[in-house]
């Protein structure tokens, strides 16, 4: 199994990065959050997860071990292939989907694409003992505190890649927040490049 992958980031693409190893171009695919910290000619390391299949070897990456490890551990559900728990793990975070799956938060699985109600009901009877619940998180969630939007962080870490300021970045998130909110209200999942560019047309008018 490939665990990792380090090296120069070649090219990048809407869904995956191409990582220079040793001489040898690696296609890697990746959720939007995790491009969003790649640049182009710049060194990177992501942790990965090998998918064999009789047809394709196909390389997934990811910024942590952790997601690297929710990527495999959703894949033990029934019906739950790779391209689905990628599309997972860009909607939530690792623990978003812990908390999610220990609360039996069927709403929050079904804004993945791809997943109806039947199919999150599955998810959380099959995976409620094999995700892991950190204790703060679950309290937040059975308490009715709200997580952090996935999207905020990782617009806002795509900006503090490209050089702007926490400050600046923090700003240029409430600047998309509306828009963003307005994708949730018609039932539909913010696409972090989407909002980046937007963030990134906020820093420019100021």
């Amino acid at each position: 199994m490939i665990a990792s992958v380090a090296g120069q980031v070649a090219a990048i693409t809407a869904d995956s990065a191409v990582i220079e190893v040793g001489g040898v171009g690696m296609l890697v695919h990746c959720a939007p959050g995790t491009l969003a910290g790649l640049r182009v000619g710049e060194p990177a390391r992501l942790s990965t997860s090998l998918v064999v299949r009789e047809e394709s070897l196909t390389l997934y990456g990811f910024a942590s071990d952790d997601e690297r490890t929710v990527f495999e551990l959703l894949q033990t559900a029934s019906g739950v292939g790779p391209r689905l728990a990628l599309a997972m793990l860009a909607v939530h975070a690792p623990n978003a989907l812990r908390v999610a799956v220990a609360s039996a938060d069927i709403k929050a699985l079904t804004m993945v694409p791809g997943i109806g109600q039947k199919g999150a009901q599955r998810i959380v009877l099959e995976l409620k003992d094999k995700l892991g619940t950190p204790a703060a998180a679950v309290d937040a969630a059975l308490n009715g505190a709200a997580a952090p939007p996935v999207w905020r962080d990782q617009v806002h870490s795509g900006l503090v890649g490209l050089g702007y300021s926490s400050r600046d970045a923090d700003e240029a998130v409430a600047a998309v927040t509306a828009e963003a909110e307005a994708e949730v209200a018609a039932g539909r999942t913010p696409q972090v490049a989407t909002l980046l560019k937007s963030a990134l047309r906020a820093l420019s008018v100021r």
